[in-house]
């Protein structure tokens, strides 16, 4: 019963057997392989346009560089207060960003609100006593397991494009995302204005892949050189690159996805059938379960593992209760339906 996060789960048997098939004799490396030519091309396919991808092997550096290359180190980056970027990077952007400056905002259900972003845009002063708002970033999915509507991230790419920002998208769980909204990835990322992703394929369930993607070539100019700079490229290219090669063919990434969603939809419907819903609609993977304290002893002792967790603000109307806690439960590809049963059953053992 391992709900602690999607990184402690193995690595699905295709991706294993790439990295195995890719072990096979030599290769050029530093990305001038194979295997990487014919990632960029099939990234290109997926998004329905020529794209400029990098591949790098972890979320941080992903979105850390992202960053860095969209904002001058005098930039700022609003993004939603509970953000990964903001609370779980230790200070990387701004350290790769050469001192950029993250801005927090609220909003319901981790998403940024476009009357806040409007609102804290206008107090900025400008140049030179203000830091130049440069790029606005949204999580997809959320750190609290929410989605982003396609009307919502077209109504924030409108008011980043009006006053020339640009808007990335940090995604982490991008399949898991996708899975939920039932849509092509070109209609969530390009197609309502996001200009950058960072397409996160580990959490997904490869060992250690990440792309940094670009949806206008021309705004990748010089990000081989900052990707080499930051320590992202990777001599044996070819390792990550047979992972995302394995991870997008005959869309596994979405069949991995599906699975953990469905895992988090039952883990969720079993919570609210014993009258303890959680606490944030849980539109992907992730799951935020109030738990009494006696429930929570009794799946601790079991063995289950899991996080307790603490948000900015919770839905209006909505608390912990006394003698109760809220705690982070993730599913992954490897989630079994009988671990999600042992799990409500210890959790709620008079219900039925």
């Amino acid at each position: 019963m391992n709900f602690a996060s999607d990184n402690t789960a193995g690595i699905p048997a295709p991706i294993l057997d790439a990295i195995t098939a890719a072990n096979e004799g030599y290769s050029l490396g530093y990305g001038n392989d194979d295997w990487t030519k014919r990632v960029e091309a099939r990234l290109s396919e997926l998004f329905e346009r020529e794209v400029a991808a990098f591949l790098v092997p972890t979320g941080t550096v992903a979105n850390s560089l992202a960053l860095a290359h969209l904002s001058p180190p005098w930039g700022a980056v609003l993004c939603h207060v509970d953000s990964h970027v903001n609370d779980d990077e230790s200070g990387a952007p701004e350290f790769f960003g050469g001192g950029l400056k993250l801005l927090e905002l609220p909003g319901q259900n981790a998403k940024i609100d476009p009357a806040v972003l409007t609102e804290r845009l206008s107090r900025l002063r400008g140049a030179p006593h203000s830091v130049l708002p440069s790029v606005v970033s949204i999580t997809q999915s959320t750190e609290l397991g929410t989605v982003y509507s396609l009307s919502e991230i077209a109504a924030l790419a409108e008011i980043a494009r009006s006053r020339s920002l640009k808007l990335h998208m940090d995604g982490a769980r991008f399949g898991n995302a996708i899975a939920s909204l039932g849509c092509a990835p070109a209609e969530a990322t390009w197609k309502t204005g996001v200009d950058a992703l960072s397409f996160g394929a580990t959490k997904g369930g490869a060992l250690a892949a990440e792309a940094i993607v670009f949806f206008n070539p021309a705004d990748a100019a010089g990000m081989s050189s900052r990707r080499k700079r930051g320590g992202a490229l990777i001599s044996k290219h070819r390792f990550i690159a047979a992972q995302f090669e394995a991870y997008l063919k005959d869309d596994l990434w979405l069949k991995l996805a599906r699975h953990a969603n469905a895992m988090a939809k039952r883990l969720s419907d079993g919570l609210s059938a014993a009258g303890e819903p959680p606490m944030w609609p849980v539109e992907a993977n992730e799951v935020f379960a109030i738990l009494s304290n006696d429930a929570d002893a009794r799946l601790r002792k079991a063995g289950a593992a899991y996080y307790p967790w603490q948000a900015v603000a919770l839905p209006e109307g909505r608390k912990v209760p006394q003698g109760h806690g809220l705690f982070r439960l993730v599913t992954s590809f490897a989630t079994r339906a009988d671990d999600v049963d042992a799990f409500l059953r210890i959790a709620h053992p008079t219900k039925p």
